[in-house]
């Protein structure tokens, strides 16, 4: 596994093993963007087409609403296979609850025998949707992949891939089905193609097998995982001893998540959470603002990372344990979108994200509790905040306790 940070890592990464592919490539992204350096990678994409390996690309329909035309042009081969996750090409679309959930993946394999996972979307690093361009890229990492672990990442990039192509072309899939002569064979293999396979667990195994790092794909999704990455966060919290670093530009956790840090700051463990300075979504930022004080209260270092826009989505926990991908620790991850993140057990992994977490550390300011936690206006600020979380997750159709 190799560390990546920011997309021109990741891009040159890709690029360089899409040069190489022979049979497929399997890409699902929330974001793939119309800028200079996604176009460069698209005709990547092509060239790989070209020389007869199948491309299957699928985008999030809300993610890459402004770009789709682009890419409709650009991906235009027999060979590639471009869907879109949850269109939104009709007016009515915008009124449906099922549409705040979105495709969040940042997911990448070639041949089956690399992948690359992680927060990048596929947009130039200094490219901001919402603000332009800037001279200094955005902080965001990727992992890449070779290894067992590979096959049930294609699976997961498979399984979205269908189930975005079915929502386009179901009633072609109903008339073959209605057509075919083993309709019930034809069901399974449906189903194998949209099924995720369970994430891998982190047990020892057996001596024989023992390899130098251990790691587990883990999905959230809205069917039998829809709580694994928030648990895979508790877990490791509750375990901690040492210390525990958590970077994400959007942090809104729930009562389980939030509880299991303070019980970590009680046990004396040290804390850091490394948030976003330099504000793209205010109202994010407002929901994260108003935790600070009973997190610093109990011992929390909060820092806001000014030097340019943050975008990654990882942790470090003691001295083995570190996880990177999608999901931000916020309602829409947590509860919503379906998610990818892997989770690595191994020192020299986890001792290089961590310097890469300092050295962000360095660029950032630290946070100094508010003078007045507990007045009018603070009140004020937190209870606005859970009221709108309260009515989002209750206009997702969600009544579970967050």
């Amino acid at each position: 596994m190799t560390l990546l940070r920011g997309g021109d890592a990741l891009f040159a990464a890709m690029g360089a093993a899409f040069a190489q592919a022979r049979e497929t490539i399997w890409l699902a992204t929330y974001l793939f963007c119309d800028d200079d350096v996604a176009h460069s990678l698209a005709l990547v994409l092509v060239e790989a087409a070209r020389r007869g390996v199948k491309v299957k690309v699928v985008v999030d329909g809300f993610g890459s609403k402004s770009s789709l035309a682009s890419l409709r042009t650009w991906l235009i081969h027999p060979g590639i296979k471009f869907v879109v996750f949850r269109p939104i090409d009709r007016w009515w679309q915008w009124f449906s609850p099922s549409q705040l959930r979105r495709m969040h993946y940042k997911l990448c394999v070639v041949d089956g025998q690399a992948a690359f996972v992680g927060g990048i979307n596929v947009i130039a690093d200094r490219n901001d949707l919402q603000h332009g361009w800037s001279e200094v890229p955005r902080l965001d990492f990727a992992v890449e992949l070779r290894g067992p672990l590979v096959l049930q990442i294609e699976q997961t990039a498979q399984a979205i891939w269908t189930r975005a192509s079915l929502g386009r072309i179901w009633r072609e899939e109903v008339l073959n089905l209605v057509k075919s002569k083993s309709p019930l064979t034809t069901i399974r293999q449906l189903s194998k193609r949209l099924r995720q396979s369970p994430p891998l667990r982190l047990t020892k195994p057996p001596l024989a097998s023992l390899l130098p790092v251990r790691l587990a794909l883990v999905v959230r999704d809205n069917l039998r995982q829809r709580h694994a990455i928030e648990r895979s966060y508790i877990d490791a919290i509750n375990r901690a001893s040492k210390r525990i670093d958590i970077v994400t530009p959007y942090f809104y956790p729930g009562w389980k998540f939030s509880r299991a840090l303070s019980h970590a700051a009680e046990r004396g463990v040290p804390i850091r959470l490394l948030m976003q300075g330099k504000v793209d979504y205010r109202l994010a930022r407002l929901a994260a603002q108003v935790l600070y004080d009973n997190l610093l209260a109990k011992g929390v270092q909060i820092f806001e990372y000014t030097h340019a826009f943050l975008h990654a989505k990882m942790a470090v926990i003691d001295e083995d344990w570190a996880t990177i991908g999608s999901s931000n620790i916020d309602p829409f991850s947590l509860l919503l979108n379906l998610e990818a993140n892997i989770v690595i057990q191994d020192r020299p992994f986890a001792a290089e994200v961590r310097h890469e977490l300092d050295l962000a550390i360095a660029a950032s300011r630290s946070v100094a509790a508010s003078p007045n936690p507990r007045g009018t206006l603070a009140v004020v600020r937190r209870s606005f905040v859970a009221w709108l979380a309260y009515g989002f997750l209750r206009l997702a159709g969600l009544n579970a306790r967050y």
